[in-house]
């Protein structure tokens, strides 16, 4: 198992993390340290521990707003799809009333052929 270091709001922690994940973590401990920074920023120095809060409640947040979105997202995909299989039939239905109407065409136009040659 790896371990990376992170800088979180001025404190260093050692993480452990699966092998090739420590790139990810790095910038994930970057993400966080960055929030902090802008709360202090906004808020002033009002704490670490209610920084971290306020960064946490924020990512939260975040989070919560990106799985809603991901959840609508899946139900549009679902909707397009039941609207494509929809169309696909309906083009079926056209296809095959097309070729119906082209053999019933097909079928006159040979019987005025035979009645015009019988004719003549």
């Amino acid at each position: 198992m790896a371990q990376v270091t992170v800088n979180i709001a001025g404190h260093v922690y050692r993480v452990a993390c699966g092998e090739g994940e420590e790139a990810h973590l790095q910038d994930l401990g970057r993400q966080i340290d960055e929030r902090i920074e802008k709360l202090k920023r906004d808020f002033g120095e009002i704490g670490d521990q209610r920084l971290t809060i306020m960064a946490a409640i924020t990512i939260a947040d975040e989070l919560s707003e990106a799985k809603r979105r991901i959840a609508g997202l899946e139900v549009d995909v679902v909707n397009l799809k039941s609207d494509r299989t929809a169309l696909e039939a309906e083009s079926d239905e056209w296809a095959d009333r097309i070729a119906e109407t082209l053999g019933e065409t097909a079928a006159r136009i040979e019987r005025v052929t035979q009645h015009l040659n019988a004719r003549g």
